[in-house]
């Protein structure tokens, strides 16, 4: 059985890529064919325009879904050790782990033991341990996994910081508005195949309706919806309308009829966001 068929996808130097699908997808094997943890059967994967051999390789990271850390080695001694891995030396890295531990705050637990912190600062650790030295491809499967709301933010602030500094990310998570904040492109898998990529505009583009959101919710602006081609009402919250309807509907037109029969104190169009993009791109690969 295959896990992954004719999955393709090109990254632009310096820019953020959200790898998307559901369980069993494919996701995690395309990243560990991308680090070399796994070599493909068929095509290839180049970076700046060269096979990927190791020597190359040295110079990414990769976080794993899965922990990876070593429970009885502290903290600092930890990504020092993942460090002089990836070539650094002292005193580069001893400065790097220090300012890695400053910006993660894991300050008071740098002399502890991984295996005593909780899910979510070993999972900061794993993080500093594949971003020590500076790589130049970032891969990372399930970031978010055991942060908080606040760590989460200041994961979302660290990978802003690499990508400002120049490091291309690949993520794959769950947490679709973390991605939607950060990512350039994305693609969407599941079976192993590709089901949609683009920029979020592209995705959006593709969208066949739009929703729109009016209050109030009268019968005359009711009966003005109702006879729009294609309309369809949605549940919706007291006090508004929510509307679907088909994508090259002209809007302005909308707003001028409701205009003229009631006033309107609120008409929004709303745009899909990434995860009911990827919800019915999934529904529709089933």
């Amino acid at each position: 059985m295959r896990a992954v068929r004719d999955v393709s996808f090109s990254i632009a130097a310096g820019s953020t890529f959200g790898l998307l699908g559901p369980n069993g997808a494919g996701k995690t094997t395309t990243m560990r064919m991308i680090v070399g943890i796994y070599m493909p059967d068929g095509g290839s994967i180049q970076w700046k325009d060269a096979p990927i051999d190791t020597r190359m390789r040295r110079r990414f990271g990769y976080l794993p879904e899965e922990r990876g850390l070593y429970g009885r080695m502290d903290v600092r001694e930890q990504i020092a050790f993942f460090g002089r891995l990836h070539g650094l030396v002292e005193p580069d890295v001893s400065t790097r782990t220090d300012r890695w531990i400053e910006n993660l705050e894991l300050n008071e637990y740098a002399k502890r033991p991984c295996a005593e912190l909780s899910k979510g600062n070993q999972q900061k650790v794993q993080i500093a341990c594949a971003a020590v030295h500076n790589p130049e491809l970032l891969v990372l499967d399930e970031p978010f996994t055991g942060l908080d709301p606040v760590n989460a933010d200041m994961l979302l602030a660290t990978l802003r910081e690499l990508k400002r500094n120049g490091t291309t990310l690949i993520l794959s998570s769950h947490q679709m508005w973390q991605l939607e904040q950060l990512c350039d492109n994305f693609c969407i898998i599941t079976g192993g195949e590709n089901r949609a990529s683009g920029t979020l505009a592209q995705l959006r583009g593709a969208w066949t309706t739009r929703v729109i959101r009016i209050e109030p919710a009268s019968p005359a602006v009711r009966g003005v919806l109702d006879r729009v081609p294609g309309a369809r009402s949605l549940p919706g919250e007291e006090g508004e309308l929510l509307y679907e309807v088909p994508a090259g509907t002209e809007l302005p037109v909308i707003l001028r009829d409701l205009v003229a029969v009631e006033a309107v104190t609120r008409f929004e169009a709303i745009e899909p966001s990434l995860h009911d993009i990827y919800i019915r791109t999934i529904e529709g690969a089933a």
